[in-house]
């Protein structure tokens, strides 16, 4: 297993860390050590912890830089190794080229599709980082730069690009990445074990533990345009746990709310092979709930197709609507009627049964009415 020589990667990622390296540093997959060198040199870094899998490589670096006494050379298959503590920069040169066949030096390939041994760094380098911390990451536009922003994006941090240089084949980004600020609100309010869950159409969801409860954490997308629905489902989960609707609000700051999570299954997913009854007890649930939203002049605006904005708890059967993004003050909100048109699509009730209900609700919407759809529905 050869030391990898530094190549127009390791040049582009030097020239940042000469500028921007400081306090305690993380120099990982050191290689020649060519960035933890450079980083010892500026008075702003204290010390250099210089760690790569290959040890031939640590063997060269001690022989080449005896005189190095801020660094330590020392070695790690990515962070495993390591004592815990935390540092104020760390560069990190992976090995990006997607994996060729027979091929084995781990100084260059990342992986069956390149990005892979990246994925594993980013999976756990928020955890190393301090609060005002850097990291400093070169990879390549063979690594796929839109999978690596996105998973960027997942780990909650923030990505300023800082240089790019094409070489032959490919072109190299080099980019700084920081905690996003909703990231420190949460690790000051004492939330841990913040994992990536899923995304939406205006924002990604996150889980974590708080006060030894698992929580959902709702942040809003970057690309996203539209503006304070973060803060209307705060609002609104206030308002709708007071009836026992929504899973129960705790805590939200700006553009993020964090809230009970829901195991279970979405409704769009666990419908599809519920068994009749099964269907039945949880749609009269849902319906339930569009009547108090009805009576309280509020429009969930999801309703007419519910698959991703409810969840159902697959032991008990009980169904928690999500997703109050939309939710509005509206003088006629259209809940149960909307909700009735996709339990008849969901039952095969015949739209024509459920016409004449659906027009005596909106005239008078009241218990009676209700009823007279449930009826209608078989529920």
């Amino acid at each position: 297993m050869k030391v990898y020589e530094p190549e127009e990667d390791s040049w582009l990622l030097q020239a940042q860390a000469k500028k921007l390296a400081k306090g305690r540093v993380l120099d990982m997959g050191t290689g020649s050590g060519i960035q933890a060198v450079t980083a010892a040199a500026k008075r702003s870094v204290k010390r250099v912890l210089a760690v790569d899998i290959n040890h031939k490589a640590i063997v060269y670096c001690r022989k080449k830089y005896p005189e190095q006494r801020k660094i330590t050379w020392h070695v790690s298959e990515l962070f495993s190794n390591i004592p815990k503590q935390t540092f104020d920069t760390i560069i990190f040169n992976p090995p990006y080229l997607p994996q060729e066949r027979n091929a084995q030096d781990i100084a260059l390939y990342g992986g069956k599709n390149g990005y892979e041994i990246l994925v594993r760094f980013l999976n756990q380098v928020k955890s190393w980082l301090t609060s005002n911390g850097i990291v400093l990451v070169v990879f390549s536009s063979l690594t796929n730069k839109p999978l690596v922003d996105e998973l960027i994006a997942q780990q909650l941090l923030d990505a300023t690009f800082l240089t790019r240089k094409k070489i032959p084949w490919e072109e190299l980004y080099v980019y700084k990445l920081t905690k996003n600020p909703i990231l420190l609100q949460l690790q000051k309010l004492r939330v841990k074990n913040i994992k990536y869950l899923t995304k939406g159409k205006r924002g990604r969801v996150f889980t974590g533990r708080w006060r030894n409860k698992i929580i959902a954490i709702k942040i809003k997308r970057k690309e996203s345009l539209a503006i304070n629905r973060i803060q209307n489902e705060a609002k609104m989960l206030k308002k709708m746990n007071k009836h026992n609707i929504g899973p129960k609000y705790f805590f939200s700051g700006k553009n993020f709310a964090a809230y009970a999570f829901i195991p279970g299954e979405y409704l769009v997913n666990w419908e599809k092979r519920a068994a009749k009854a099964q269907k039945k007890k949880v749609l009269r649930q849902i319906l339930k709930q569009c009547f108090i939203m009805d009576h309280l002049g509020l429009a969930k605006e999801e309703m007419t197709r519910p698959l991703k904005n409810a969840i159902v708890n697959l032991r008990t059967l009980k169904v928690t609507l999500i997703d109050f993004e939309r939710m509005h003050k509206t003088a006629k909100p259209h809940n149960v009627t909307q909700f009735a048109g996709f339990a008849a699509r969901v039952l095969k009730v015949p739209f024509a049964k459920l016409k004449s209900a659906t027009r005596a609700y909106k005239e008078t919407p009241n218990k009676q009415t209700l009823e007279r759809i449930a009826d209608v529905l078989g529920l």
